[in-house]
């Protein structure tokens, strides 16, 4: 297939939560943008993206994940995260943090200019669709809040799900509700959460779909925990985990 990815040297950013928890995932993204001819570089000095302790207010701390993630991807020509919600942090939150920094902020910038989730690479830079997935499966896809609002990916991911041969998506009911994870949300306010995961997985096991996708695990892994402790036939699965996937189509 074509290879338009040659010739670019990408840093994948795996993030904590996939590094910890969903290391396949990150494999998955380093197997389809090789495939796609990226050569993919993996700092392994890179740690969180301050996400949480922005949200929370311990400034300080997420300015030191800004400064780690500037030096570990200074080289790169691009930076990819299988996270929305991670890139939507380092767009909005690292130049707040860098801003009294002239020189940091200036890094920063040029950084943030670069950073992608994996669906805007490769639909805004890598100019693919079709990534020459197959995966013969009904799916449905629950944008996350982060993506959405945030980085604002838009209808790529559904995009690119729709190229996938054999797929079939099925629309999910009130997709543009919260999912209930929120980060410390999820531990300052559990009740409200388990009962917005819950609704969100009812209406996941309404759609009858085999798998949910999603292109952020920590959502996915909220959702999902609904899913298993009801013993709901749909799976969860991250959206890279779908593009990398060779399956022969029935």
């Amino acid at each position: 297939m074509e290879r338009p990815g040659e010739g670019m040297t990408v840093g994948l950013f795996a993030t904590c939560v996939n590094d910890i928890m969903f290391p396949g995932t990150v494999r998955s993204t380093l197997a389809l943008l090789q495939r796609l001819g990226c050569t993919v570089v993996f700092p392994e000095q890179q740690t969180c993206c301050g996400q949480m302790f922005t949200n929370t207010g311990y400034f300080e701390a997420g300015l030191g994940c800004v400064r780690t993630y500037a030096e570990a991807f200074s080289g790169c020509d691009y930076v990819v995260a299988p996270s929305a919600s991670c890139i939507g942090a380092v767009r909005h939150q690292h130049p707040m943090l860098a801003a009294d920094e002239p020189g940091l902020a200036r890094e920063v910038d040029a950084l943030v200019a670069r950073s992608f989730d994996l669906s805007e690479f490769l639909v805004d830079v890598l100019g693919v669709i079709d990534v020459g997935a197959s995966f013969p499966h009904t799916v449905t896809y629950h944008p996350t809040c982060h993506s959405v609002r945030v980085a604002k990916v838009g209808d790529r991911p559904l995009r690119l799900l729709q190229a996938v041969a054999g797929l079939t998506l099925l629309e999910l009911p009130e997709s543009d509700t919260c999912c209930g994870f929120g980060g410390t949300f999820s531990v300052k306010n559990s009740d409200v959460s388990i009962a917005m995961a819950t609704a969100k997985a009812h209406h996941v096991a309404s759609t009858g779909a085999e798998y949910l996708v999603t292109g952020d695990n920590a959502c996915l892994m909220n959702i999902g925990g609904v899913l298993h402790r009801e013993k709901a036939a749909t799976k969860p699965i991250h959206l890279a985990d779908v593009l990398n996937a060779r399956e022969a189509v029935r």
